[in-house]
Parts: C-alpha cells; sequence; structure tokens
C-alpha cells in the first residue's frame, strides 16, 4: 500500500472521529463505531492505531498544526503588530480551534496515557513546535519583553488553554445549577475570554 493511500485511510478514521465527537461522550466512542462509519474496517484500523486514543491523540496533533499554520500566517504577513492587534488575532486564532481546546480539557489525559509512547512523542514535537512559534510571535512583534518575560507568557499562556473549553461551553444543566445558587456569573466566548488574558498577560 502506498503511503498516499495510507495517509488517506488515517484521514478518514479521524474524520469519523471528529464526527462522532461531535454528538457523542469521548468515553462512548470506540472503534467498531468509527469502522461503521467508514470504508475501513475494524481489524484495518488496528493497522495503523491500537487504541481510539491513538486517533484521538493524532486529530489533536491535526489540530495543534492547523493552529500553527495560522500563527506562521500572521508572521508572514505582518511586519508590526500592537498589543491589542496580537491579542485580537492570537484570540481569534484560538476560536477557531474548540476541538482543540475540547480535547485539551476533556480528554487529553486519558488520550495520553493510553497511546504507545512512539505515538505520543510524536504528537510531543507538534505541541513543541506550537510553543515555538509562540515564542517567535513574542520575538518578533514585542521586541521589547525580556526573554524571563516572554517565557512567563508561554508558561502563563499555555495551561490557561486548558480551562478555556469548560469556561467557555457551559452545558444547560451547568447554567440552570449557577442559575439557582443565584451566581452571577459572567459567560464569555472562547474569543472572549482569550482575548481578556491575552491583553493581562502583555501588560
Amino acid at each position: 500500500m502506498s503511503n498516499e493511500l495510507k495517509d488517506k485511510r488515517k484521514e478518514e478514521i479521524i474524520d469519523a472521529c471528529v464526527k462522532l465527537y461531535e454528538t457523542r461522550n469521548f468515553k462512548n466512542i470506540t472503534i467498531k463505531d468509527i469502522s461503521e462509519l467508514i470504508s475501513v474496517s475494524r481489524p484495518s484500523i488496528y493497522n495503523y492505531y491500537q487504541t481510539k486514543e491513538e486517533i484521538f491523540l493524532e486529530l489533536l496533533g491535526r489540530e495543534y498544526n492547523l493552529w500553527i499554520e495560522e500563527l506562521q500566517d500572521m508572521i508572514q504577513k505582518n511586519d508590526n503588530i500592537t498589543k491589542e492587534e496580537f491579542s485580537r488575532k492570537m484570540a481569534q486564532s484560538i476560536a477557531n480551534r474548540p476541538k482543540m481546546l475540547k480535547l485539551l480539557s476533556m480528554n487529553l489525559y486519558d488520550i495520553e496515557e493510553n497511546s504507545r509512547l512512539e505515538k505520543l512523542v510524536e504528537f510531543k514535537k507538534i505541541f513543541a513546535k506550537s510553543m515555538e512559534i509562540v515564542r517567535e510571535c513574542l520575538d518578533k512583534f514585542f521586541t521589547q519583553m525580556a526573554e524571563e518575560e516572554k517565557t512567563d507568557f508561554l508558561y502563563s499562556f499555555f495551561p490557561f488553554m486548558y480551562g478555556i473549553y469548560p469556561y467557555t461551553m457551559a452545558t444547560k444543566k451547568q447554567r440552570e445549577a449557577v442559575k439557582i445558587i443565584g451566581f452571577n456569573y459572567k459567560y464569555m466566548s472562547i474569543y472572549e475570554i482569550t482575548y481578556k488574558a491575552l491583553n493581562q498577560l502583555l501588560k
């Protein structure tokens, strides 16, 4: 089988995973469910992935790569950006990746724990690249920032990303519970909460 066909089948498997993840909880999705949506049989899927977590890990890597491409485009198309413009562009890039945020906040531990080491290493390379590209943004657009400040930004913003999804995607039941206790919670979109955090980090 050619590498092109292998890549096509892997994309088909991941796309089926995405479709199921839109309507089902992570724990309720099986490799059998994925195989029923596509032309690849369940035994054939095991030629590519040993667990469903490995499929989700590759999906997460794909989402990170799309985010990286967006940030690279921002670097290439802009010579100078104000803090305000950077916050807006970065917040929008995060808002464009709700699946990435959902996987980070809801399922990352299980996904990584139940994937083979070689698969996890492949993903960690992509994750490291995402940190490097954000650092490249800071190097280009905020030349006045000290190295320690840039490091502090990275190690504040990336952990922050893990909490964006649950804070912005409250379920009907969660909203009702907040209403019952009379708590005046301010609901924000992914863009709004990220924009505010970036403004604080860049002060």
